[in-house]
């Protein structure tokens, strides 16, 4: 369910790279535009944010190419403007719509060296399982063409919820963060961030992940009418392909992203429920499932009630068809 990553030793990163793994990682797991997209996207929003330093975990192990024994980037030598010139290389490409994905390296290779590196550590570090939804697996009542399938959860940690919900049972909730914050959660998973560096918010309620059954308290913590400032490459499926064939794809273009999930969540008696404000002291218990974004400022129905019958009926049928 999960993707193989780079663990932070550098030997690991040293024969992750040189056995090749990274770039059959990098073309697999990208099964289209708007997957690669949205990692970029959100890589490039955690290292544009004031709270870098925090948020932007892990940091890239990307090996040199001129030098396959030295990493370029290291964990242990942080350096975000080295970093940022890489990946400004990597969105300038977005421009180029044909190209097998050897001569979309090349392009890139002029401009950065360090720039496809970067490009497929982006891909290869992603820890999550996500996938688009076609239109006809789809939740209709959010609003948006741009839902994904999310599983952020290792194995044993989903292994655990499943036992739980067999005691407690489970229903749904939303949870709202920043676009900035899902670098690090697509690799390190939901955690409670409470009276962490981490937590950006109060915690009012105590110390938990925050979720809601209502859609408009979750976008509000989705960093709306903050505009972001980045630019989003928005044809990079051609380097994931071996076809020189035109790949029409224009994702997220704009520069003022929201973003939530929605997750399962157990309903034993940990799940504190304060009003339309509910908090999980237990992570474990907590798993995201879907992954909705919209553009420029946009939410959807903010109106939006998770224990309403129809709104269940609704999640259970798209779940329904995503695993039968």
């Amino acid at each position: 369910m999960l993707l193989p990553a780079v663990c932070t030793r550098e030997l690991c990163v040293f024969s992750f790279y040189t056995l090749g793994v990274m770039s059959g990682a990098a073309e697999e797991v990208a099964t289209g535009a708007e997957v690669v997209d949205l990692l970029v996207a959100m890589c490039r929003a955690a290292l544009e944010s004031p709270r870098k330093s925090i948020i932007f975990e892990p940091y890239p192990s990307v090996v040199d190419p001129n030098d396959p024994k030295t990493l370029a980037f290291n964990p242990k030598k942080k350096n975000y403007e080295r970093l940022q010139k890489a990946l400004d290389s990597v969105m300038s490409i977005r421009e180029m719509t044909q190209g097998s994905y050897l001569e979309i390296k090349k392009q890139m290779d002029k401009l950065d060296p360090l720039a496809h590196p970067l490009l497929q550590w982006i891909i290869s570090s992603n820890r999550s399982h996500i996938v688009k939804l076609p239109l006809s697996r789809q939740l209709k009542f959010m609003h948006t063409s741009h839902q994904f399938l999310l599983l952020s959860s290792p194995p044993a940690k989903e292994a655990r919820f499943r036992t739980a919900k067999k005691l407690y049972g489970s229903t749904f909730a939303f949870h709202g963060s920043h676009i900035e914050n899902w670098h690090s959660i697509l690799r390190n998973g939901l955690v409670n961030a409470s009276y962490t560096k981490l937590q950006l918010h109060g915690a009012a309620y105590g110390k938990g992940i925050y979720l809601s059954p209502i859609s408009s308290i979750s976008f509000g913590y989705s960093g709306r009418n903050q505009p972001l400032s980045y630019r989003l490459w928005t044809s990079v499926s051609n380097c994931l392909s071996h076809s020189s064939r035109p790949v029409q794809s224009r994702f997220l273009q704009s520069r003022n992203l929201n973003c939530i999930a929605l997750c399962e969540v157990i309903t034993s008696k940990d799940l504190q429920k304060h009003g339309n404000i509910w908090v999980c002291p237990v992570s474990d218990h907590v798993c995201t499932r879907f992954f909705f974004v919209y553009e420029d400022g946009q939410v959807g129905d903010a109106n939006i009630n998770t224990q309403e019958p129809k709104v269940q009926k609704e999640i259970m049928r798209v779940i329904d068809t995503l695993t039968g």
